[in-house]
């Protein structure tokens, strides 16, 4: 008998949709998943081995469920006088996320964001059944901060989703303009900065903010920066009731004790792995001059991925590199690819392939 998953008590708002994913390929040059290039060296995965070895001495035992260890070594890597109890971690910044709509979304509830973003957003209200708004970003992709706090007047939504750097686009927010919509929000305001250490210079983070808004919420993750994309460690940084608030949805023992070792011990090595931001700045720069200098239209990037366009046939460009063995995203708004920055010498097959892909 053909069972499928039609045939299955599926919620009727999750039916005809598709799960999130970007392909996973074997090819020499993987540059669509924002990904640091940058493994961890021998020392530092010499010390993880250590301190994953000794904590599966305790692993019949139940982990911190709090996470307090962790909690206070995040709080120390983000400054800003914060302590453990402004910082909550979870499996990834996906799970911070879902726990923050599970908290302050649901039913009867709605969210809202500035589009082309994160595609995660919408799925993640959707799947805790909280309604999406999505508000158009301009031609520049930037957020029209007088258009936003319309919808937000309109709208009321209880949570919004601020990103910055914005992915797909690379966009940074102004600081202004985040307290803008945050002095206008009835709700939260989840400023997502998964891309933050990527920044120019000059651009401060939303964590300065945080003193004077007690509803504004920073998400930060350690798969980009902190080049632990496997690990799947999120964080974020709000006010202590915020912290209450997810203690009241997550699941017991959430953070496993494995886990939670790797991501201190990646905290105490934090100068080693974030070594190599600055090269990955100064990489996605020389990447930006460069697609412009053949042409292409280029959104300015804060993060480590650059968007550019713009394509009649993006998806043939995406297959023709797929082709060369070069794996970019197709992604963001019709006719625009997003490639992340790789070290130098993917970053050089990327041009040669894009060069051949596109007849230039």
């Amino acid at each position: 008998m053909s069972f499928t998953l039609n045939d299955l008590p599926l919620r009727d708002d999750l039916r005809g949709r598709s799960p999130y994913g970007a392909p996973q390929l074997d090819v020499p040059v993987v540059l669509n998943t924002n990904e640091n290039p940058h493994a961890p060296s021998p020392r530092l995965a010499k010390a993880l081995a250590e301190a994953v070895a000794d904590t599966a001495l305790g692993l019949n035992r139940y982990p911190d469920r709090d996470a307090v260890h962790l909690r206070e070594g995040l709080a120390a890597y983000l400054g800003h006088g914060l302590t453990a109890d402004n910082v909550w971690a979870a499996n990834g910044s996906n799970e911070i996320l879902q726990q923050l709509l599970q908290a302050f979304g649901g039913p009867g509830r709605t969210a809202m964001g500035f589009e082309p973003s994160y595609s995660m957003h919408p799925i993640i209200s959707r799947g805790t059944g909280t309604g999406w708004v999505a508000v158009p970003r301009d031609a520049d992709f930037r957020i029209d901060v007088d258009a936003a706090l319309a919808a937000i007047a309109e709208h009321r939504p209880s949570v919004i989703f601020l990103t910055s750097p914005n992915n797909p686009t690379g966009t940074a927010l102004e600081i202004a303009d985040i307290e803008r919509i945050a002095r206008a929000a009835p709700g939260v305001v989840v400023v997502d900065e998964a891309y933050a250490e990527f920044r120019r210079e000059g651009r401060p983070s939303a964590l300065s903010l945080l003193p004077d808004h007690p509803r504004l919420i920073v998400s930060r993750t350690m798969s980009k920066a902190f080049a632990l994309a496997g690990a799947r460690v999120g964080y974020l940084a709000a006010h202590p009731a915020v912290v209450d608030a997810l203690q009241l949805v997550r699941l017991p023992y959430h953070l496993s004790a494995v886990t939670q070792v790797v991501a201190v011990t990646a905290l105490d090595h934090a100068d080693e792995l974030l070594g190599a931001v600055d090269d990955l700045r100064t990489e996605r720069d020389t990447l930006v001059g460069w697609l412009r200098a053949q042409g292409f239209s280029v959104a300015d990037s804060d993060a480590n991925f650059v968007l550019f366009g713009e394509f009649e046939d993006r998806t043939r460009v995406w297959q023709d590199l797929l082709d060369q063995q070069v794996l970019i995203r197709e992604t963001g708004p019709p006719g625009w690819l997003r490639v992340t920055v790789g070290t130098a010498e993917e970053m050089a097959a990327f041009r040669t392939a894009l060069l051949k892909a596109t007849g230039r």
